[in-house]
């Protein structure tokens, strides 16, 4: 349902751009949202984003990380500017969809991985 692009290695200080389509039988998407985990750590909350566009970021990226969404394309984006080694992680897109306009369920992507090392 969801699949994720865009990971790789960057050096610190450089961009990446991650990009997350839903496919599958789509009524409606709400909130759609971007989860990361470095090795060793738990899974933490990035990014979230309405279907009105309203937005939310975790301290640690407020000011470097943009997240936007495409309803018409059911894409969600993860633009990452400043990247720093602690942004280093698999990276995955979160998503309540739903085939029907009544009820949603919640669904992950597959992880992409963001390496960031000189």
């Amino acid at each position: 349902q969801l699949q994720a692009s865009g990971g790789g290695l960057v050096q610190p200080g450089g961009s990446l751009r991650l990009s997350c389509v839903a496919s599958g039988r789509i009524a409606r998407i709400n909130t759609m949202a971007w989860y990361r985990q470095a090795p060793g750590k738990q899974r933490e909350l990035v990014t979230t984003v309405t279907s009105g566009g309203r937005t939310t970021y975790a301290n640690s990226v407020l000011g470097r990380f943009a997240i936007s969404r495409d309803n018409a394309k059911n894409t969600v984006y993860l633009q990452m500017n400043n990247l720093k080694p602690e942004d280093t992680a698999v990276y995955y897109c979160n998503a309540d969809i739903g085939s029907t306009l009544y009820i949603t369920y919640n669904y992950w992507g597959q992880g992409t991985l963001v390496t960031v090392s000189s």
